[in-house]
């Protein structure tokens, strides 16, 4: 029996995307833009140079480790045998796996857990406000953190107590997946989109912060709003659930285990874990924040991804042992074993940086923002803004990464954004909402497939129920992203 297609992993597509751009350095014309003072390129100042053609086994295989190094020679060629800096991704790729030891950490303390099993039993017989309060605690995680497998541990319970209500399998799935989900493409601080997206665009996380939590909190209020009138149209008439079909069978297969006594017990020790945890966090804010651009006194630390991984490691450390998950042997295994899983991601960050090692060194990166500019001469900012998130939906799907579109696109994309008179911060948030709304709904996420798979919801279903929330969130970051043109990018 022959195996079906199945979709490349992002690694491969990345590699593949390399050889094409070794491939490109032949026969792209060659040029470059003279820079100011900030390294930024200075519009109509390109010029042909001599050209500087990669080889696919030499130059190809190197680029992601020159990748990884960042480090850039006399002649403008990255190598890791020359000095000079450029964006390098080995400060990311380390702390995404710090961080991964950090989150492995606290979930082995059962604190998320618990703290999600109290709500749910704290607020039985009030499920709508349970949709919401979900919701939005989800949101959390996944704006923070980028919460996504994390929730598959939540389904089982939160689907029966939703049947158990009166609701069906697609509001418990909707809770969680939706919750997490707008959460994630309005990341604030979420280190696996915004940190990556930021830091390959020469900005800071604080850069954008406002409209991202503008559109955190009006997403937010949408699903919920999207979820609950679902829900109430359900309770009121059960023939009107998507899964009405499925409704006595699904009563069986989730009721059986209805019971809150799953989650571990919401201990004064495990509150002290989630407040270190959410310590963390705005921690990392308060440190990169410009205060005193905002002409507000307080200490402007300037920090960055070195500092990030040692405040997220210390915090780790501190939750491994307030959290009693064992001895100093069980923690390090613990971190280990978290930041293991974070591995692929992190080498994603560094074969993503090697397609723009590549085209640095071949001289085409100005050459393609040369287009670029030709192509959007005269267009307004607000047009830019809004063509750039529709290019970064389906780039999202062809690369299946948070990280890995990133990294590639924002040495382009930054740039042009400076061209086009757009806040560079405005890219990031087109990227992370483009990106954030396609994994929503895509077929080719584990984490979509697999909560769907939990809660027993077709995907043909899915995507049939969520498609008008999808078009309404569309609308809302086009309208974020317009108004962003006009208004003082540092922040906004």
């Amino acid at each position: 029996m022959k195996e079906g297609f199945t979709f490349p992993t992002a690694c491969t597509i990345l590699f593949l995307l390399i050889i094409v751009v070794v491939i490109a350095t032949w026969f792209v014309p060659t040029g470059q833009y003279d820079r100011n003072e900030e390294g930024e390129p200075i519009p109509g100042s390109y010029h042909q140079v001599e050209s500087n053609p990669q080889k696919i086994i030499a130059d190809g295989l190197l680029a992601p480790i020159n990748g990884m190094y960042g480090i850039q020679g006399e002649d403008g060629s990255v190598s890791v045998y020359n000095a000079g800096e450029l964006y390098g991704a080995i400060d990311v790729a380390l702390f995404v796996l710090v961080i991964g030891g950090f989150l492995a950490i606290t979930m082995a303390t059962g604190a998320i857990d618990a703290g999600i099993g109290k709500i749910t039993t704290a607020l039985k017989g009030k499920e709508r406000w349970m949709i919401a309060i979900l919701m939005a605690v989800f949101a959390l995680g996944g704006t923070s953190y980028g919460m996504a497998e994390e929730t598959l541990a939540f389904y089982g319970l939160i689907i029966a107590v939703m049947i158990a209500a009166g609701y069906d399998a697609v509001v418990g799935v909707a809770t969680v997946m939706l919750g997490a989900g707008i959460g994630t493409l309005a990341s604030t601080v979420n280190p696996f989109a915004t940190g990556v997206a930021s830091n390959f665009a020469g900005i800071s996380v604080a850069d954008g912060m406002v409209s991202r939590i503008f559109i955190l909190v009006v997403g937010t209020i949408i699903g919920i709003i999207f979820v609950t009138r679902y829900a109430d149209k359900v309770r009121k008439d059960p023939s009107k659930s998507l899964v009405y079909d499925k409704k006595e069978e699904n009563e069986q297969h989730f009721l059986k285990g209805l019971s809150a006594e799953a989650m571990p017990e919401f201990t004064g020790r495990r509150k002290v874990v989630l407040g270190l945890f959410g310590l963390a966090f705005l921690v990392m804010i308060f440190g990169v924040i410009p205060w005193n651009d905002l002409g507000i006194p307080l200490p402007q630390l300037d920090w960055w991804f070195g500092e990030f991984s040692a405040i997220v490691l210390g915090f780790a450390i501190l939750i491994g042992f307030l959290g009693r998950i064992g001895g100093e042997a069980k923690i390090s295994e613990t971190f280990i074993n978290g930041a293991r899983d974070m591995l692929g991601v992190a080498l994603i960050i560094g074969v993503a940086r090697g397609v723009s090692v590549i085209m640095n060194n071949g001289l085409i990166v100005d050459t393609v923002l040369s287009w670029a500019e030709a192509a959007l001469s005269g267009v307004g900012g607000v047009v830019f803004v809004n063509v750039t998130h529709l290019l970064y939906l389906p780039l999202g799907f062809l690369i299946p990464s948070s990280s890995g579109p990133a990294t590639v696109t924002m040495p382009i994309m930054a740039p042009l954004a400076d061209f086009a008179s757009v806040d560079r911060s405005l890219v990031v948030t087109a990227y992370q909402s483009a990106s954030g709304q396609l994994n929503l709904v895509n077929p080719t996420s584990a984490v979509v497939m697999g909560g769907l798979a939990l809660g027993r919801v077709g995907y043909n279903t899915w995507l049939r129920s969520t498609f008008p929330l999808l078009i309404i969130l569309f609308i809302l970051y086009a309208v974020v992203l317009s108004i962003g043109v006009f208004l003082p990018g540092q922040i906004f």
